[in-house]
């Protein structure tokens, strides 16, 4: 019995990347090595010349630097920068040698290449097999110009996300890849190329900085330590402190409502880094709040609100207080519109008192509308360089800590330091992977149990 064309195109629909070279034709094998082939057979010689084209230009590639790319790759260099001695000139020049951190760099390149190819020789199989049952069926496959029209139209997706998908590649992939494989070197101040170039020591970085005894895992846990506490306060006092004053913003009995919010919003339109800085000078020894607590006869000596430990921390969380409240009243402000009366007007019905109403419409309507964003603005707050950096600076030091770290410093401002007083790469880009699972583990699980992903439709 003849199998017919509509019940045999649907058995083609199912195949995938093996099926297609076993159950294809000598033409859909052929593609498997020369890219576009079937496309060529079954009709669209112009997309089939563009995959060939592609290949080739690969190839090429691979054979002029990518292949001494990938071997270079596994050794990062053997030739150091030096003098030699030139003896028909009679004197001592600099020779050349590798340079670790450009080996490094073009082997991620060609990395992201080939992977970007590999895509690109599986879309030129599947292609070409869609082309094949289209024939198979009786249709004729588009051609190059039509392809290029749909981009226009129905296939406009593909258009428009090309240029956002290169700049991802180019500018984000590439270097988060490179920062990784730093990691996992032993790139810092004694290994400097090209004079002195750093090779793999693969996952030494982690010990040395989660394993007990080493004295950098001393200084990591701590630090560590302090970014959650700071992360957690940070976060929920600037959250409670800007739903408690929208909420007395809001209230029937408080006039000139706008006149208030200006007030709070002015904190937002100079710049954050500018406000630190005055801050930070306003809680000097010698700053404007230690004179006048002196010469009001508060306090005698100055208060150490950046040099004592306990002092520099609750001034941290209480600065950020400051700044960061505004921005929480207003978005608590516009939620707190749309929470509909009704729900109010029928609480003081049943007898309900203003905390019992805040704890069962005000609160959990907030809780669930601004899940995202708190989870969001943690997440934000464990990364949160401006804010120690121009407050404190990370200090004060102690001699407990190893490699510049403050008794505020978070893992963020911890690493900056390490890049930029020690030139310890390798140890910056472990923490930045630690800082990258930590955060990334966080919000995963925080969001996949949240109401608002749980129960989309719970306050509509």
């Amino acid at each position: 019995m003849v199998q017919s064309k509509a019940s045999k195109t649907k058995a083609l629909k199912g195949r995938n990347f093996i099926t297609i070279f076993t159950e294809g034709d000598s033409f859909s094998r052929l593609s498997y090595l020369l890219s576009g082939l079937s496309n060529i057979k079954n009709g669209q010689v112009g997309k089939g010349l563009i995959f060939l084209m592609i290949e080739a230009l690969y190839i090429a590639f691979m054979i002029l630097s990518g292949a001494h790319n990938i071997s270079k790759l596994i050794t990062l260099g053997d030739s150091t920068q030096g003098m030699t001695f030139n003896e028909a000139l009679g004197i001592y020049e600099v020779s050349k040698g590798d340079n670790s951190m450009l080996i490094l760099l073009y082997g991620v390149m060609t990395l992201v290449v080939s992977f970007a190819f590999l895509a690109v020789w599986l879309f030129s199989i599947f292609s070409g097999e869609k082309a094949r049952e289209l024939k198979e069926s009786g249709k004729q496959p588009k051609g190059l110009l039509e392809d290029i029209k749909s981009l226009a139209n129905e296939n406009i997706h593909f258009l428009l996300l090309s240029v956002p998908v290169i700049g991802l590649l180019v500018f984000t992939v590439m270097p988060l890849i490179y920062m990784i494989l730093m990691a996992f070197t032993n790139y810092d101040q004694d290994h400097q190329p090209p004079g002195n170039l750093f090779d793999w020591v693969g996952i030494k970085n982690f010990f040395t900085l989660l394993s007990a005894g080493e004295r950098l895992s001393a200084t990591f846990w701590p630090v560590l330590g302090w970014t959650l506490i700071w992360g957690f306060a940070a976060t929920f006092t600037c959250y409670f402190g800007g739903m408690i004053l929208a909420m007395i913003i809001n209230s029937k009995g408080i006039k000139f409502k706008k006149f208030w919010r200006t007030i709070f919003v002015i904190t937002m339109a100079i710049p954050g880094f500018i406000s630190l800085r005055v801050v930070s000078t306003m809680l000097g020894e010698r700053g404007i709040f230690n004179v006048l607590l002196q010469q009001w006869g508060f306090t005698s000596s100055a208060l150490p609100f950046l040099s004592n430990v306990t002092w520099a921390r609750v001034s941290v969380i209480l600065v950020n207080f400051w700044i960061g409240v505004p921005v929480t009243m207003l978005m608590v402000s516009g939620i707190l519109l749309n929470i509909p009366g009704e729900l109010y007007e029928s609480a003081r019905i049943d007898g309900a008192g203003p905390i019992t109403m805040f704890r069962k419409i005000t609160f959990p309507y907030m809780w669930f509308v601004t899940t995202p964003y708190l989870i969001a603005n943690l997440i934000s707050n464990f990364n949160n360089f401006n804010t120690i950096y121009f407050l404190t600076g990370g200090e004060p030091l102690t001699l407990d800590y190893f490699k510049g770290a403050g008794k505020t410093d978070l893992l963020v401002t911890w690493l900056y330091k390490l890049t930029k007083d020690s030139n310890d790469y390798n140890l910056a880009a472990t923490i930045g992977i630690i800082i990258f699972v930590i955060s990334a583990t966080f919000t995963l699980i925080s969001f996949s149990r949240s109401g608002a992903m749980k129960n989309e439709e719970g306050f509509q």
